[in-house]
């Protein structure tokens, strides 16, 4: 008995068997060199059917999706930047608002006391001319009674003569040389029941406040009483005025 074995055409092997290989052999990327594909025996055979301008119209949508997408984020952004701007605004414009009321009702209360501060004004004006009239003013009964205790004792002050300063004129300089400026000039007269020792008097009235310099004009003696009549002259400078003016100014 014969056996005939046919054998399948040469182009259906190769076919069958590029199937086989295909339906076991899947291409893989190697790791570390990319760009390179690797055979992997037993894969799960894949085959991407579609056309080349469906996936390059994917990659397009997703281009536009994300363009879309950071257009919405910046406008979000923008958005959020006027709102801000816009509270800040108006919160400016309330405050301003605020401090103008504040400031008007501040202008009508001191309409209220208008008359009180005119007369304020007044006041402080008649103050200031007080204060430079009586700039030069000196307390003389103060100042007589230490020129009385600078005196010996049992001497008396009979007659005062005052030539003082005026707000409105400068007092008359001396024209002798080796004389210091004075603003005052108080002559008096004392009784004394002794010779006087001129000397001794002069060192007594030099402890004077303002005590510029003094002389002696004259010594009389009275003969009824016994007693002896000094005339004395002292010039007195700045330093004497009392300033009390000044300081009810302050």
């Amino acid at each position: 008995m014969t056996e005939s074995l046919t054998k399948p055409p040469i182009g259906a092997r190769l076919g069958r068997s590029k199937r086989a290989r295909n339906a076991t052999e899947t291409r893989v990327e190697r790791p570390g060199k990319p760009g390179k594909a690797a055979f992997v025996v037993g894969g799960t055979p894949r085959a991407d059917l579609l056309p080349a301008e469906v996936l390059v119209h994917r990659r397009q949508r997703a281009t536009v999706r994300r363009a879309w997408l950071g257009v919405i984020v910046v406008a979000a952004v923008v958005a959020l930047g006027v709102g801000v701007s816009t509270m800040d605004s108006i919160s400016s414009a309330s405050q301003l608002r605020a401090a103008q009321d504040e400031g008007t009702s501040l202008l009508q209360q001191q309409g209220q006391y208008a008359e009180v501060r005119k007369v304020e004004s007044r006041t402080a004006l008649a103050e200031a001319g007080q204060a430079v009239g009586g700039a030069p003013e000196i307390d003389w009964s103060t100042y007589l009674g230490k020129v009385q205790a600078s005196l010996p004792t049992g001497v008396t002050i009979v007659g005062v003569t005052v030539d003082s300063a005026s707000p409105l004129e400068r007092y008359e300089q001396p024209t002798t040389p080796l004389q210091g400026e004075r603003v005052a000039t108080l002559t008096f007269e004392a009784d004394s029941p002794t010779l006087p020792s001129i000397p001794d008097w002069l060192d007594r009235v030099h402890g004077l406040t303002g005590f510029v310099d003094a002389n002696a004009n004259s010594v009389t003696l009275t003969s009824e009483t016994g007693h002896y009549t000094v005339d004395m002259t002292v010039h007195i400078n700045e330093q004497a005025f009392d300033g009390k003016y000044a300081e009810k100014a302050k």
